[in-house]
């Protein structure tokens, strides 16, 4: 790499690189980055299409999330402290769970709270 260094007072103060290899390093600093954002999303979840679409048809999202994580009535009722009948109810829509219930079965499920919501 051909580079001029550019003093002020004694010390470097700017370096000039020809515009060929500026354009060469800028374009391996953008391949760098885009190395970096897809090894980002590569640590996101996703969800399959079913998944979504069971959520948009209106399905109760505990039991979709309960399903996913290939979870029992009985082993996510067992996990959060509570009933298989209870957990039954709540994702029939016949009970509205509690606060700290909804935060019991989302850490359960590794979701947010809002994602079981109804």
């Amino acid at each position: 790499m051909t580079v001029q260094i550019i003093e002020s007072n004694g010390k470097p103060a700017f370096a000039v690189v020809p515009m060929r290899e500026w354009e060469a390093l800028l374009s391996k600093l953008e391949n760098l980055q885009d190395i970096a954002d897809a090894k980002a999303v590569l640590n996101e979840e996703t969800f399959p299409a079913e998944f979504a679409d069971r959520l948009l048809n209106g399905e109760s999202p505990l039991k979709v999330w309960r399903e996913y994580r290939a979870k029992t009535l009985q082993t996510l009722a067992d996990e959060c402290g509570v009933t298989r009948q209870m957990l039954s109810m709540v994702e029939g829509g016949k009970a509205k769970p509690s606060s700290d219930l909804l935060a019991r079965l989302a850490a359960a499920l590794g979701c947010e709270m809002d994602d079981i919501h109804t």
